[in-house]
């Protein structure tokens, strides 16, 4: 992988992120919703993995808010991350998700929730969330649905609904 470049999203790769959502996930909805977070969404992060002058990857961080018995708070989802099947499982879908973390810790942000495999998002730190009190709205399965402290102790005393925005759709 040393030859693919892990950057921001610019202006230009609006495209390119579409292709690559609709090629990794053989079906448009993916591009769909990034393309409406990259217009609701505040703020929105995005990381793009480029090889050469090829798009092979893509990751959006977009806020969520937890509902807590407390207060509302607001937190961050990763979602969707997309690598082109022909350069998955070369450790780009990795690359994308450290490197967001890492952007998403530098912002100030403290808790990421993802829907995702159980076997991939644990390496990052991600665990179950319905046992630390959180669940999510729309109703993800629980060993889908995840969450990652950023800063140790951000969930403490917090329990409630993660609220995911309309723009995130129904759970498959």
């Amino acid at each position: 992988m040393s030859t693919v470049e892990i950057r921001a999203e610019r202006a230009a790769d609006v495209d390119a992120v579409r292709a690559v959502h609709a090629e990794a996930f053989g079906r448009p909805d993916e591009a769909v919703l990034v393309e409406r977070l990259r217009e609701r969404a505040r703020p929105y992060l995005a990381l793009v993995a480029v090889e050469g002058e090829d798009m092979v990857g893509h990751v959006v961080f977009a806020p969520v808010t937890l509902h807590c018995y407390q207060a509302p708070y607001t937190i961050t989802a990763l979602a969707p991350l997309a690598v082109r099947p022909a350069w998955q499982r070369r450790g780009i879908g990795s690359a994308l998700v450290r490197d967001g973390l890492a952007a998403c810790r530098a912002a100030g942000r403290d808790v990421v929730v993802v829907v995702g495999h159980s076997a991939f998002y644990p390496r990052f730190g991600f665990v179950r969330a319905r046992p630390l009190g959180l669940m999510s709205e729309p109703a993800y399965p629980d060993e889908a649905f995840m969450v990652a402290e950023l800063t140790p102790g951000a969930l403490r005393g917090r329990r409630g609904v993660v609220l995911y925005s309309a723009d995130y759709g129904e759970p498959r």
